[in-house]
């Protein structure tokens, strides 16, 4: 009986708890996964085939821009916002100033079309990843990533381009050209 119940408890938690759900106001085709927080929602442009997965923190509040078809990962915080540095210039006196004090860090965010945020990355305040563009695993994005450009490291450095990779599926599979040049536009390879 036991068994039976435990069975039956990860099926709806499955089921209720971490299921991806279609749909978001303009974005039909994206998918939000319910245990992602994201704060300063009102500060959220979101495109189209949009994947976020699960257990990410997203800050919107400065502004963020995540075009389509970008795919966020497990695990990931994008910031458009830090106190850190004007919490310890600040120490106590940081709780009394009121707007926005001496260290303290507020910039849009632009994730371009059809990039790609590995796992357990982190991308900071005013940064950009490129359209097409890939930040590995366990990545720190602060600045801009260009178009196509492969990032890892921390902070995150361009390792390699993505056309490279996507040359090999495209001529393996021809038959997408027209798909991959509507968003990369065309002569990217």
């Amino acid at each position: 009986m036991r068994v039976f119940l435990n069975r039956l408890r990860r099926r709806l938690v499955r089921l209720i708890g971490f299921r991806m759900l279609f749909g978001e106001a303009g974005a039909p085709h994206s998918r939000i996964a319910p245990s992602t927080c994201i704060e300063g929602e009102a500060g959220l442009a979101l495109g189209d085939h949009v994947f976020i997965g699960q257990f990410n923190f997203i800050d919107a509040g400065a502004g963020l821009l995540i075009e389509e078809g970008v795919q966020i990962t497990n695990f990931c915080s994008i910031v458009t916002h830090s106190t850190h540095n004007a919490l310890r210039i600040n120490g106590r006196r940081f709780a009394t100033l009121g707007g926005e004090p001496p260290g303290y860090v507020k910039a849009a965010v632009r994730l371009g079309a059809y990039s790609f945020v590995g796992p357990h990355s982190l991308i900071e305040p005013g940064s950009v990843l490129g359209k097409g563009a890939m930040l590995c695993a366990y990545s720190q994005l602060r600045g801009v990533a260009p178009d196509f450009a492969i990032m890892a490291g921390q902070p995150a450095r361009q390792v390699g381009d993505t056309r490279q990779r996507d040359a090999a599926l495209l001529a393996k599979y021809p038959e997408l050209r027209a798909a991959y040049e509507g968003w990369a536009g065309k002569g990217m390879l």
